[in-house]
This record gives structure tokens, C-alpha cells and sequence, in this order.
């Protein structure tokens, strides 16, 4: 009887953060597919765009370091219910801001730090919930909810840019994260303790009775103590770090470069460019299976061998002729897959082995800031170099992120998850 109720909250808690969090990225990467609707209508630089988007990072960065805390303590039914929900006000208001660009940069950065109220907590709903064992593939099918929603996003936002004009991309997600919101304040459940099952510790150990209580969290000194002296979470960051240089660059700037470079149509690019989430969504999986079965959940060869490969297609791609489409479109699912199979690894899976499940949201919090600053130094920086050398330049930038986060996983390659869950 027991089993068959974890299997049920299981499949239901696993449905509910992904949905959510898919959403998630319908009120944040539709930007990209509004920059050049922007650009064309108010002039604006891609450096001054990309100050926009590094307001978010930086946002979303500072937010991480804070709500991966706050994660820990509250849990994740009620922050990423109001995360999404702010999110989509913020997304309300910015396609009123006509050009103004302090106020775009002042909205997208509050939009930054509530949508950071969403993936720490998320990570720590999954560590409650799924022992080691399964990990891995829980990650890489949660992983897919962001990759999927990055799609979903461009998809909906390419959709309503060619028919409504740009502003529509911000307008219409919103009142869709409204209703996922609502939808996760009802459907979730932070820990198996709070509906009556035994802690994922206790089943490991045969028992099957319980009660209902709440997941209690162990102090912020425990978290934070958890998360600062341990050299594999400081890694895991700085290789999220390079990882989100070359992530963000493709996921910010992919569609302006297929516009430009590439003569598509704003549409039309923005339907070309949602191959590398898709793409990414198998390599989230991929990644995560191959982790758990082959490497014996370790993380770190799997995310170098990938990081690696991604580097090298990422250095070639600039090198695709304009009108070779399809050649094109390979190079980008491949740059997807290889993206987000490391990505899921170190943004999810290693936090939870690294930081046990009682500091999981703490670990992911800090590993994943670090990972926006990366992505903040990439908004604007992508920008600069494109305006005063061209867009090699910012595929070289790219390519360094992947190779020093390719470096770091080295250094990991023998490390698995840690041994007992709360020390």
C-alpha cells in the first residue's frame, strides 16, 4: 500500500513542478524573442538590450543566494506559487514601458528575482521525494520542463510577435502563469511527511507506517554551513558559471542571430531556434540516464565529455554558409543536446548529492546563482562584442565559457553523491 502511494505522489509531484516550472520560462525567455521588435521600434543598441538582460541575471543570481535559503525553510508549494504569479504581473506591466529603457531594465530585474522563487525550491520538493537511486532520471525529466518551456515560449511568443506585434509576448504568457500558479498552490506537496507517508530515509529503511507532519528544516546555520565549506558545491558553481555563458548566449541571442546573420523573419526565427530546446530536452534525459547507469550516479564524466563536444560545435557553427537551413538546424539540436544534458546535471543532480536533500534548495540556490552571474556577464557582454566586433567574437566568448566549465568537471569526475543524507 505504501509503495503504491509513493508511486502515485510521485508521478503527481513530478507532473506539478514540471508543468509549473515549464511555465516559468513563458514569462522569461520570451524576451528574446521580443528583442528585435524592440530594437526596430525604439532604436535601441544591442548593448542597451543586453543591459536589460543582465538585469534579470543579476536579479535572478541575487535571488538564488536568498531564496535557496528561504527554500529550505518555507518549502516549495507556497514560493513558487507566488514567484509565478509576481512574474506574470511583472510581464503585465513591461509591455506598457514603450522604449523607456530604465524602466525596462528596473522591471526585468524585479521580474529576475521573483522568477528565482521557482527552481531551488523545486530541486528540494525532488530530493524530498526521490531517494539517490532515482535521482538522476527524476532530474533529467525535470530538467526537460525548462527546456520544453523555453520552446514553448519562443513558439507562443514567435507566434504572437508576427500577428500582434511584441508587446503581446509578454501580455498573453502572463495570464497563462497565472492559472499555473494557481494550479500549483492546489496540486503540491512539499514533502512525503506532509501527506502521511515515511520519509524517503525511513522507506529506505522498511518502514511503512507514519504520520502526518511537516518537513522540518534544520536551521539556516545548518544550510548555509552545508553549502560554504564544501569544495564540490564551489565547484559545481564555477563550472555553472562557464556553462551559463554560452547557455544564455545561444538562449538570449540565437533568434537576433538567425534574423540578422541568417535572414529569417522574426516568426519564423523564433521557430527555427526552438531546436535547442527541444534538442535539449533529450539531453537533459540522456544525460541523467546515462549518469545513474553507466557512471554509477556520478555526474562529472558525463557533463565533461558533453561540455567538451559542445565547445567544438559551438566553434564551427559560425562557419555555417546563410542559406544552408538544414545544415544549420543540425548544428543547433546538437548544441542544444549538448547544453542541457551537463546543464541538468549541475543545476539539479548535484546540488541534491552534493548538498544532501535537508540543504538542497540551499546547494541549488548557490550553485545556480553563480551560474546567473555567468549568464549576466553574457547578456551584456554578448552585446558588446557584437556591436563592436561582429558575432564571432561572441561565439568565441561562448566557447571559452563551455571549455572552463568542461575543465572544472574533471576535477569532479570521481565524485558521487554524498554518503547519508543529512551530513
Amino acid at each position: 500500500m505504501t509503495s503504491e502511494k509513493f508511486k502515485y505522489w510521485r508521478k503527481r509531484i513530478l507532473f506539478t513542478t514540471w508543468i509549473t516550472y515549464a511555465l516559468f520560462y513563458l514569462g522569461r525567455v520570451n524576451m528574446s524573442i521580443a528583442i528585435p521588435g524592440i530594437i526596430e521600434e525604439f532604436g535601441i543598441s544591442k548593448t542597451a538590450m543586453g543591459a536589460v538582460l543582465t538585469a534579470l541575471f543579476t536579479m535572478y543570481a541575487i535571488g538564488q543566494f536568498v531564496n535557496g535559503q528561504l527554500g529550505d525553510k518555507f518549502g516549495a508549494r507556497k514560493m513558487i506559487s507566488l514567484g509565478i504569479l509576481l512574474s506574470a504581473i511583472v510581464n503585465i506591466i513591461f509591455g506598457f514601458t514603450n522604449g523607456i529603457l530604465a524602466s525596462m531594465i528596473l522591471l526585468w530585474g524585479i521580474n529576475g528575482y521573483v522568477q528565482s522563487m521557482g527552481w531551488a525550491p523545486t530541486v528540494k520538493t525532488i530530493a524530498n521525494w526521490f531517494p539517490r537511486k532515482l535521482r538522476g532520471r527524476a532530474s533529467g525529466i525535470l530538467g526537460s520542463s525548462y527546456i520544453i518551456g523555453s520552446a514553448g515560449s519562443w513558439a507562443l511568443a514567435g507566434f504572437l510577435v508576427g500577428i500582434l506585434g511584441w508587446r503581446w509576448a509578454f501580455w498573453v504568457p502572463a495570464l497563462i502563469m497565472i492559472i499555473g500558479g494557481i494550479h500549483c498552490l492546489i496540486r503540491l506537496r512539499n514533502a512525503p511527511e506532509e501527506v502521511g507517508l515515511p520519509t524517503i530515509e525511513e522507506e529506505e529503511n522498511g518502514i511503512v507506517e507514519a504520520e502526518v507532519k511537516k518537513d522540518y528544516h534544520l536551521g539556516f546555520l545548518y544550510t548555509i554551513k552545508s553549502v560554504l565549506t564544501r569544495k564540490r558545491i564551489w565547484a559545481a558553481a564555477f563550472a555553472l558559471f562557464g556553462l551559463n555563458i554560452i547557455r544564455y548566449g545561444f538562449l538570449s541571442w540565437a533568434p537576433t542571430y538567425l534574423f540578422e546573420v541568417q535572414g529569417a523573419t522574426i516568426s519564423s526565427a523564433a521557430y527555427k531556434a526552438m531546436i535547442i530546446p527541444i534538442a535539449g530536452s533529450l539531453g537533459a534525459i540522456y544525460a541523467g540516464w546515462m549518469s545513474d547507469r553507466v557512471f554509477k550516479s556520478k555526474r562529472a564524466p558525463m557533463a565533461m565529455i558533453m561540455l567538451l563536444f559542445l565547445a567544438l560545435f559551438c566553434f564551427l557553427y559560425p562557419g555555417i554558409p546563410a542559406g544552408s537551413w538544414l545544415l544549420s538546424l543540425i548544428f543547433l539540436a546538437i548544441i542544444g543536446f549538448l547544453t542541457y544534458g551537463p546543464h541538468i546535471l549541475i543545476v539539479a543532480s548535484m546540488p541534491m548529492d552534493f548538498g544532501t536533500r535537508k540543504a538542497a534548495a540551499s546547494a541549488t540556490g548557490f550553485i545556480d546563482g553563480w551560474g546567473y552571474i555567468g549568464a549576466a556577464l553574457t547578456g551584456v557582454g554578448t552585446g558588446f562584442l557584437i556591436d563592436h566586433f561582429g558575432w564571432n567574437y561572441a561565439f568565441y566568448f561562448w566557447v571559452l565559457g563551455a571549455l572552463g566549465a568542461a575543465v572544472i568537471m574533471a576535477v569532479l569526475w570521481k565524485y558521487g553523491p554524498t554518503k547519508g543524507e543529512y551530513h
